[in-house]
């Protein structure tokens, strides 16, 4: 049967049954190395918030949060961390990296996903230094910028580079080491607050100084790890390509797979302007999904937990200690969590992850609101027996989320593009989980004065919208190989009317039914190699 890319770039008949190779150990040493990449992100994620909550921070910083903080009122619960300017701390590395993942995306097409590895793990070791050495606030703030530099090349090409490193039957546990790198960087980063914020006065310069150890593995990582054979061949690199292909799926056949990225290369070639491209509406539910998920993602509220643990735990009463302990707490169940998501999500699938984990995240939320209705706020504290109660309700809240849409809002924006709309299509997943990432940072802290215990009212009815979302329009996309994604939408009820079968492909159709009758007058295909 002849192989071949219809006008979208996907493969039009499938080789793959005709896939070789397994897990190797270099394939999965590759990713190991390269996922070190998601750690950038979760350290400062966990750092964040920790730091925003030393004293001596914020005496050097922000005077004001620190004397609301010190001499507060039972009114102020809520409030005593609103603040537009300590938030800016947070929220600066998000903008930046929005802006950046742009720059990423031409970098990452027209050089290689190894290349913005490495120029991410650089901006990430200038900002941790900035940050560790900062005098005033306007260092503080650059130091943010270049940290957002680096999640900004970081996060764009990481996810690509495993989910074309991976086969297809471990592609999603693969993938997912980028979220369990995440993860990992968040609960280290909570346990290295704890012990720095018994530091007077500078613990908070180790905890902000000591985000240039996961950069330095970045950037090992960019300088050893080899490019992927998707991006080598389409650079036109095919040799290197075909032996970085062998390499990592231990066998010296993979033609089939070759072939079909040979096609892949040749329609991502032919494309100029990827961005343009991407709005055609042939690339529509990939777009929607490019869009729709990484905003979901961050409307489940993770974040009030993730940025501001400490400060949502003293804002429930906990002492500083006991807040910081309970963020290390939520830290090792995200990362348990994520440790599921890897065993089961290349056996039951997306779909079930996320359905899920949505459920379990919803009622969570319903039932946090109603305690704090009732048992906290105005002239009343939270009683130990409470508190215990939210704790392990976050703690079921995160795990719901660790192995749902923490992982998989990356995972799945990865893997559905064609290869010549991939980095474009990964930059739009990053911005957009970034300007979210950013808008939550910005507006949590005022939420969480004007709401109260609404804001998890709020976020439950977007995990109610978002789970229907993934019911209704995502196919399954498990063990399904990347470059062959297109079927998958042209079998889903409402896709296949947006993308139909083309013209090119119902001719290769033709082609085959000729060879199988033994027609002589046969045309060769797109790259004339047979399946």
């Amino acid at each position: 049967m002849a192989g071949g890319f219809g006008p979208t770039g996907a493969v039009g008949n499938t080789r793959a049954a005709q896939y070789e190779g397994h897990a190797t150990f270099y394939v999965v040493f590759a990713c190991l190395v390269a996922a070190t990449g998601g750690s950038l992100f979760g350290y400062d994620l966990g750092i964040s918030g920790g730091v925003t909550t030393m004293d001596d921070f914020l005496q050097k910083f922000f005077p004001t949060v620190y004397r609301r903080k010190e001499y507060h009122s039972h009114d102020q619960d809520y409030c005593k961390y609103n603040s537009q300017t300590l938030t800016a701390f947070t929220s600066s590395l998000y903008m930046a990296g929005l802006v950046f993942t742009f720059a990423a995306s031409y970098t990452t097409r027209v050089y290689g996903r190894r290349l913005s590895i490495l120029i991410g793990g650089v901006s990430f070791l200038i900002g941790a230094t900035l940050n560790a050495a900062a005098i005033n606030l306007e260092m503080l703030i650059l130091g943010r910028i270049m940290l957002g530099v680096g999640i900004g090349f970081g996060n764009q090409a990481v996810p690509l580079y495993l989910s074309e490193m991976a086969p297809a039957k471990l592609r999603g546990g693969l993938n997912m080491m980028f979220q369990l790198s995440t993860t990992l960087g968040i609960f280290v980063a909570n346990m290295i607050n704890y012990g720095t914020q018994k530091i007077h006065p500078w613990g908070w310069r180790l905890s902000l100084g000591l985000a240039a150890v996961p950069a330095t593995c970045m950037i090992i990582g960019g300088i050893f790890l080899p490019d992927t054979p998707n991006s080598l061949i389409e650079r036109g690199c095919f040799d290197e390509g075909r032996a970085v292909l062998q390499k990592i799926r231990g066998t010296t056949n993979v033609q089939p797979e070759y072939d079909d990225l040979v096609e892949a290369s040749e329609i991502a070639n032919s494309i100029k302007h990827p961005f343009r491209n991407i709005l055609q509406k042939r690339n529509r539910p990939q777009l929607v999904m490019a869009i729709f998920i990484p905003a979901f993602q961050q409307l489940t509220g993770i974040n009030t937990i993730l940025f501001y643990a400490p400060v949502l735990f003293q804002s429930l009463g906990f002492g500083g200690n006991a807040s910081l302990y309970s963020a290390v707490l939520t830290g090792a169940v995200l990362c348990l969590a994520t440790l599921v998501s890897i065993a089961t999500v290349d056996r039951w699938g997306r779909k079930f992850l996320f359905l899920e984990g949505g459920a379990q995240m919803f009622v969570c939320q319903i039932i946090i609101s109603v305690v704090l209705a009732l048992k906290f706020g105005g002239d009343k504290d939270l009683s130990k027996g409470w508190a215990v109660f939210v704790v392990v309700l976050i703690c079921t809240f995160v795990a719901a989320f660790g192995w749902s849409w923490g992982p998989l809002g990356w995972l799945v924006p990865s893997e559905i593009f064609p290869l010549e709309t991939r980095s474009a299509g990964q930059s739009i997943t990053v911005s957009v989980n970034l300007f979210f990432t950013f808008v939550i940072a910005q507006s949590f802290l005022a939420l969480l004065c004007a709401l109260k215990f609404g804001i998890f009212i709020l976020f439950a009815g977007f995990v109610a919208i978002m789970s229907i979302f993934i019911f209704l329009f995502l196919p399954e996309t498990k063990n399904v190989p990347i470059e062959e994604m297109v079927l998958e939408w042209r079998r889903h009820w409402l896709w296949k009317n947006v993308v139909p079968i083309t013209e090119f492909e119902l001719n290769q159709m033709k082609e085959d039914d000729e060879q199988k009758f033994g027609t002589s007058n046969q045309s060769p295909s797109a790259n004339g190699s047979q399946q």
